[in-house]
C-alpha cells in the first residue's frame, strides 16, 4: 500500500513558478515510478510527467516540456514537479500517482493516487 499526499498548489501569475511535492508513505517508494497527472473543470483527467523508480528516466507530455521538471528524492519517499513559465491553460488539479515498477502515461495504469493540490494561473 501507498498513500500519497500533495502539497504547494495556489494560485500564481501567468510567467510565475511553483512546485508540488508528493510524499509517499511506505518503505517501498523506490520500487514504484511515479506520475503527475492534472485535471481542469470540464475537463478528463491528462498526463503531464512521470518518472521512473530511480530517477534516471523522465517524460513529459508535449505541452510542458522546457517548462516543468518532475523529480524524486527516495531518501525522503518524494517526488516533485516542478512548474515554470506557467499559462493560464496549466490552471487544474494536479494529483501524484504511483505505479509499481514502469512508469506510464496512461491514468488507468496507476494503482495508487493523491488527493490531489489546486493550481491556478490567473492571466
Amino acid at each position: 500500500q501507498v498513500q500519497l499526499v500533495e502539497s504547494g498548489g495556489g494560485l500564481v501569475q501567468a510567467g510565475g513558478s511553483l512546485r508540488l511535492s508528493c510524499a509517499a508513505s511506505g518503505r517501498t517508494f523506490s520500487t514504484y515510478a511515479m506520475g503527475w497527472f492534472r485535471q481542469a473543470p470540464g475537463k478528463e483527467r491528462e498526463f503531464v510527467a512521470h518518472i521512473s523508480r530511480n530517477g534516471g528516466s523522465t517524460y513529459y507530455t508535449d505541452s510542458v516540456k522546457g517548462r516543468f521538471t518532475i523529480s524524486r528524492d527516495n531518501a525522503k519517499n518524494t517526488v516533485y514537479l516542478q512548474m515554470n513559465s506557467l499559462k493560464p491553460e496549466d490552471t487544474a488539479v494536479y494529483y501524484c500517482a504511483a505505479r509499481y515498477r514502469l512508469g506510464s502515461s496512461i491514468s488507468n495504469d496507476y494503482g495508487y493516487w493523491g488527493q490531489g493540490t489546486q493550481v491556478t494561473v490567473s492571466s
